[in-house]
């Protein structure tokens, strides 16, 4: 075996490694929050070892950023990439909210929305960390803005972008919320049906809004 297939091996099995402690991190972030989350707390909640979970990312402040990193790539995979099947503006819109709402309803993590529940615990704090997750944050908000610019300039709707992309982000975080609170999913589809309502109140074709079932 050659030294590069011998690296190469280590650093499959690292990545690997990677990946499953950051499974465990998510899931324990989304219910403890990210001060919650030290290498000591992973290593009791996901089996593995304190060396290494510090061999794999060093610090508290490590493991965080890379908690957020890989909640990141799962919002995105769970509800922008598929929405991206649709055309832009509000049916792009309507899946969006969609996705959201499914994402929190089906516990994708165990504590609902990993970034609802991170935003809370860090939101008057300064820092990487949570420099990282407002990023996230205004990233999906700055998102729903661009779908809303085009459904405004293609004469989809015609709305204040800004007070309807506030309302329908504070539609799905109390969803999340509350369905969390009372261990109900009943909120999930009061969300839903105020987002179709808001939307048609802007002049949205009911075709567009029909993608938005809870």
């Amino acid at each position: 075996m050659t030294e590069n297939a011998v690296v190469d091996g280590r650093r499959a099995r690292g990545d690997a490694s990677r990946r499953i402690v950051l499974q465990s991190a998510t899931d324990l972030a989304s219910v403890e929050g990210l001060d919650g989350l030290t290498i000591g707390r992973l290593a009791e909640a996901s089996g593995s070892s304190k060396s290494s979970i510090a061999t794999l990312f060093h610090s508290k402040e490590g493991l965080q950023l890379a908690t957020i990193a890989a909640a990141r790539e799962i919002f995105l995979a769970k509800i922008v990439e598929p929405a991206r099947e649709q055309p832009r503006g509000v049916r792009r819109l309507a899946a969006l909210m969609r996705n959201s709402l499914e994402y929190s309803k089906d516990r994708v993590f165990t504590g609902g929305c990993f970034f609802a529940a991170t935003a809370a615990d860090l939101d008057s704090k300064t820092g990487p960390v949570s420099d990282a997750v407002r990023a996230a944050q205004i990233s999906w908000y700055g998102y729903i803005d661009a779908q809303l610019q085009h459904a405004v300039a293609a004469g989809e709707i015609d709305a204040d972008i800004e007070v309807l992309a506030f309302e329908l982000v504070a539609l799905y975080e109390e969803a999340n919320s509350r369905s969390l609170l009372l261990d109900d999913e009943r909120p999930y589809a009061i969300a839903a049906a105020a987002m179709r309502g808001r939307l048609r109140a802007a002049g949205a074709e009911e075709s567009a809004i029909a993608l938005l079932v809870p």
